[in-house]
């Protein structure tokens, strides 16, 4: 194996729990991140495999895990292994060596210069047994981690995945914060790489399951037998049953590329009218995609935008941030209709609001929320949905009540048991959640009898700034300390239960959200009192 010399190191002296970015001499543009993570200082690849964060500004625990500051992706600091989502290749890992008065990294040049490996899931499939097959629904954030899961885990059953999304698993993220549009671009992985792996991808729809059979029944009448079931079939936008909304062309929801296409298309070479009706995250990622060079109105319910999570306080700041791109707000307010466009009466052209006020309007886009995507169950007579559609289960995410049957996502209501939580049922709409909870099903199939491991919830969004939150609020919060200014996109809210923080929400002060949510996985927290006495959580250890 081929070693090279660390630029400017010359002897290993990190301390536990310190990291160090060094560049590798005779690789052009290479580094390695050098950690000393349980009693032990090897290099790892330098950025995160998310999105590129460079790690040496991530936080590092003392049971060697190596978080991303930026969106909570963790990884084990001995082995490069993914631990937690939205990362899905690992770090490479290399041994370090000290020897004449210099250190060298040993590793192959192109696995250096990388500094990331995918997972392999190389698989020549054992059965052909209905009875040993894993049939996943759905094609999002979850799917993709439970199948790369279960091969890399040495499951070597078959998997087939049936989705009607019309591609393979894609960055749903960038739909609503960058509008893009492009398959090849957005997909995670191409078909040889599931194909490698024996993962076989039907585009179609489920539109039963049967359970003592053990099959689900497609829209082309296509039957599929399975030895366990994951349910990941996600959201469903939700639309508005008001005049005008259903008929109208221009009026979109955003869930797909497809939507997200349609959308572009109709902004074209912008200089539009978009109303957005809602003011949550997708309302608000949507209107700051947008804003540039288009007349971009959000009509919310609330009095402050993201009120809901955030609060009212946190809430009005980001919106004034938002109003200085251009942004214009109509909150506390009620759509009543959607009226015709005078030139072409197929399309919008108006947002009535019940005030009176009348929006402008060459396109509209619904931000309104999204319903568990379980409609194909609700004629089911075994399975029982919750009210809100959605599938309750265990911490295995096993639904209660029925045989190797997953659900995950959007449509898993589960107990909680992150600070404040007290085992309380939750559904939690996260891409790093489902993704979690795809892998946590993965262990599960594959060792029923390993206990599950609590994750910390994480969600990020792109408004002012990019706002980064932890934590969950199942059980509801009574008091906010609030360090910084949201309307200066630079500040930290802690979201308190009584003396526990159950929630962080920062912008502009990594690594703050991924340190709390550390905490929060540890138990150790800090409490709102020590907060408002000044307590920084930066200065709280995670080391031994």
């Amino acid at each position: 194996m081929s070693e090279y010399k660390l630029k400017g190191v010359s002897v290993l002296s990190l301390q536990p729990g310190e990291k160090k970015e060094v560049e590798v001499e005779g690789i052009e543009g290479a580094k390695v991140l050098l950690v000393h993570a349980r009693g032990q200082i090897q290099a790892l690849g330098p950025k995160c495999t998310h999105y590129g964060a460079p790690l040496v500004n991530g936080v590092l625990t003392k049971s060697g895990r190596l978080v991303c500051q930026w969106h909570g992706a963790c990884f084990n600091a001995k082995t490069g292994d993914v631990e937690d989502a939205p990362a899905l290749d690992a770090l490479a890992a290399f041994k370090v060596v000290e020897k004449d008065g210099a250190v060298y990294v040993q590793g192959e040049e192109a696995a250096i210069k990388s500094g990331r490996r995918k997972p392999n899931i190389k698989c020549r499939v054992s059965s052909t047994s209905g009875a040993d097959t894993v049939v996943v629904v759905g094609g999002g954030s979850g799917t993709i981690a439970a199948v790369e899961a279960l091969r890399a885990g040495g499951f070597a059953g078959p998997i087939t995945v049936i989705t009607k999304e019309g591609y393979l698993p894609i960055d749903r993220t960038k739909l609503s914060k960058a509008l893009l549009t492009d398959v090849n671009k957005a997909q995670w992985r191409d078909a040889d790489f599931f194909h490698s792996g024996s993962i076989n991808f039907v585009q179609d729809e489920v539109t039963d399951v049967d359970l003592g059979n053990k099959s689900v029944t497609t829209k082309s009448s296509a039957k599929h037998t399975y030895g366990k079931l994951i349910l990941a079939t996600g959201g469903t936008p939700r639309s508005l049953p008001l005049q005008g909304f259903k008929v109208l062309e221009n009026i979109f929801v955003l869930r797909t590329l497809h939507d997200t296409k349609q959308i572009v298309d109709a902004i074209g070479e912008k200089g539009k009218n978009i109303v957005i009706v809602g003011s949550s995250f997708i309302g608000m990622e949507l209107a700051n995609a947008t804003a540039a060079d288009n007349t971009v109105s959000v009509i919310g319910m609330e009095s402050a935008p993201l009120e809901r999570v955030l609060g009212k306080e946190v809430g009005t700041g980001l919106q004034k941030g938002l109003e200085a791109k251009g942004i214009k707000f109509y909150m506390s307010a009620s759509v009543d209709k959607a009226e015709p466009s005078e030139s072409d009466p197929s399309k919008v052209g108006l947002v009535s609001l019940k005030d009176g006020t009348k929006l402008e309007a060459d396109l509209v886009i619904l931000g309104v929320g999204v319903a568990p995507a379980t409609e194909f169950l609700r004629d089911n007579k075994v399975i029982r949905l919750e009210q809100d559609g959605s599938l309750k289960t265990d911490e295995n995410f096993l639904v209660t009540g029925l045989k190797d049957v997953y659900a995950i996502g959007d449509i898993a209501t589960y107990p909680y048991h992150g600070p404040g939580g007290q085992g309380a049922y939750t559904r939690i709409e996260h891409w790093d959640v489902a993704q979690n909870q795809g892998r946590a099903v993965a262990k599960h199939i594959i060792n029923p009898s390993a206990a599950p491991e609590f994750f910390t919830p994480v969600f990020w969004s792109a408004l002012t700034g990019q706002l980064r939150y932890c934590g969950n609020t199942v059980n509801g919060w009574d008091d906010l300390v609030l360090q910084g200014s949201p309307a200066e996109s630079k500040f930290v809210a802690y979201y308190c239960k009584g003396d526990t923080v159950v929630a962080v929400a920062s912008m502009g002060k990594d690594p703050v959200m991924t340190k709390s949510a550390e905490l929060m996985r540890e138990g150790i927290m800090p409490s709102k009192g020590q907060l408002q006495q000044g307590l920084d959580v930066l200065d709280v250890s995670l080391v031994v």
